[in-house]
C-alpha cells in the first residue's frame, strides 16, 4: 500500500509536522527523503530494507554511488539527495563550531566527527584546526589508510598547522573494526604529535576515536593527553 493510502495521522511527513522529527523512526525519516517506494513496497518498506541491507544509517551514508545505486529502486539521483542531506548536517555543525568555542558544545564536536568518520570502511586521520579562541578554522582529512592502519607523518601535520595558523587542534581517527579502544600505537602517535606541535605553540586539545555507533572515545577524558 502506498503511503498516500495510509491514514493521514500515520504518514511520516504528517507525523513529523505534528510531533517533530525526533519522534520518527530511522525508516520513517529516510522514507521522507525517498518520497516514493517501488512496486509492492511503500517508501517506509524500502527505507527499512535499505537500513537493514547496510546495517544502519552510518554505513548507508558511507556507501559509494555504485554500491548504493545497485539496490533496486535506488539510483544516482537518490544517492545525490541523501549525500546532500548528510553534507548539510555536517556544514551546520561546522558552522556552529566556527562561530564559538568548539568545546562550549562538546556534543557538537562528537556529532560532527561521527558524521564525517563513522561507517567508513577505511581508516582516516582527521584534524579540526582551531584558533586561539578554539573556534574552528578548518576541518580536513590528513591521511587515509587501510582497514587496519594508516601512516601519519608528523612533519606533514606541522605543515598543515602552520598553513592554517592554528593555535590548537583536535585529532580524530576511525576504527572500522567497531572498537574504540586505543592501541599502544594510537597513544604513542598522540604523544609524538603533541610534542612536535608544542614546538610551534599548537596545543593538542583532544584525540577522538570514532567507531560505528559507539560513543566516541576521548583521549583527554581518559587522561591520555
Amino acid at each position: 500500500m502506498a503511503i498516500t493510502d495510509w491514514p493521514e495521522h500515520e504518514r511520516p511527513r504528517e507525523r513529523l509536522l505534528a510531533h517533530g522529527a525526533a519522534n520518527l523512526s530511522d525508516a520513517e525519516l529516510l522514507a521522507i527523503s525517498l518520497r516514493v517506494g517501488v512496486k509492492g513496497k511503500s517508501a517506509v518498506d524500502l527505507a527499512r530494507e535499505l537500513i537493514e541491507h547496510f546495517g544502519g544509517l552510518n554505513r548507508m551514508f558511507a556507501a559509494g554511488k555504485t554500491e548504493f545505486s545497485a539496490i533496486p529502486g535506488m539510483g544516482a539521483a537518490k544517492y545525490a539527495e541523501l549525500q546532500a542531506v548528510l553534507e548539510m548536517a555536517r556544514r551546520a555543525l561546522a558552522e556552529g563550531m566556527r562561530e564559538r568555542d568548539a568545546f562550549s558544545s562538546p556534543a557538537a564536536v562528537r556529532d560532527y566527527l561521527r558524521l564525517r568518520l563513522s561507517g567508513l570502511a577505511h581508516e582516516v586521520f582527521f584534524a579540526l584546526w582551531l584558533d586561539a579562541r578554539h573556534c574552528l578554522l578548518a576541518a580536513e582529512e590528513l591521511f587515509r589508510g587501510t582497514l587496519s592502519q594508516t601512516s601519519v607523518y608528523p612533519r606533514e601535520v606541522l605543515k598543515r598547522a602552520l598553513a592554517h595558523n592554528a593555535a590548537a587542534v583536535v585529532f580524530a581517527h576511525n576504527h572500522p573494526s567497531g572498537r574504540t579502544d586505543p592501541s599502544p600505537a594510537d597513544e604513542a602517535l598522540t604523544r609524538t604529535l603533541s610534542q612536535a606541535l608544542a614546538l610551534v605553540e599548537v596545543k593538542v586539545l583532544d584525540h577522538f576515536i570514532i567507531a560505528g555507533q559507539a560513543p566516541p572515545l576521548s583521549f583527554a577524558e581518559r587522561g591520555l593527553l
